[in-house]
């Protein structure tokens, strides 16, 4: 048993007969009254998201997990196949396990989160940020840039992003997988 000092971003908690994981936290202590703790969770069964609010000190049941590293291997409609760099046994998750499936390139490593209990997954830990490619893009109009102006540029896994006006298809981007936002164009 855990309490809600324990809470972290990344956390498996058993919630209304469910297991989830805490996406964001924030600890809150007003001038009045008692402290608390918002959280964002995500069911790792269903992928609906809750919002939830734990007075300070109330019990939470974690749930043990285990971390693997996993390589991408490829999408089969909403079923994403993934290989497990030490035993290259191979396993099929559900879109809704994934955070930002549409920034997932084949070869990428991702981590999974496994029950300790019965080996079940239950979510992929994207890397932090991943390097794709821009596959099209419209031209960036020059003498436009006094103000962050961006435009939308699609990447290499179909994904779209905004990104500023000087990105050219084939140069390389960084982008951050968390809110898949462009961070920097990638050194080659």
């Amino acid at each position: 048993m855990a309490n809600t000092s324990d809470i972290r971003k990344g956390l498996c908690i058993r919630y209304n007969n469910d297991i989830y994981k805490i996406t964001e936290f924030l600890h809150v202590k007003p001038g009045k009254g008692p402290a608390f703790v918002r959280t964002k969770l995500k069911s790792v069964t269903t992928g609906k998201v809750l919002d939830n609010t734990f007075s300070a000190g109330h019990k939470i049941e974690d749930v043990r997990v285990e971390t693997r590293s996993y390589q991408f291997l490829y999408a089969d409609g909403s079923t994403y196949h993934f290989m497990n760099t030490d035993d290259y046994n191979q396993i099929a998750l559900q879109e809704s396990a994934l955070d930002a499936p549409q920034l997932l390139k084949e070869g990428e490593i991702v981590t999974i989160m496994f029950n300790t209990e019965d080996s079940m997954p239950l979510s992929v830990d994207m890397p932090a940020s991943v390097i794709l490619e821009v596959t099209h893009t419209e031209p960036g109009v020059k003498g436009n840039t006094a103000t962050n102006a961006t435009k939308p540029a699609t990447v290499e896994t179909g994904a779209s992003v905004n990104v500023p006006l000087f990105i050219n298809e084939g140069d390389k981007i960084k982008i951050d997988t968390e809110k898949g936002n462009y961070m920097e164009r990638a050194k080659e």
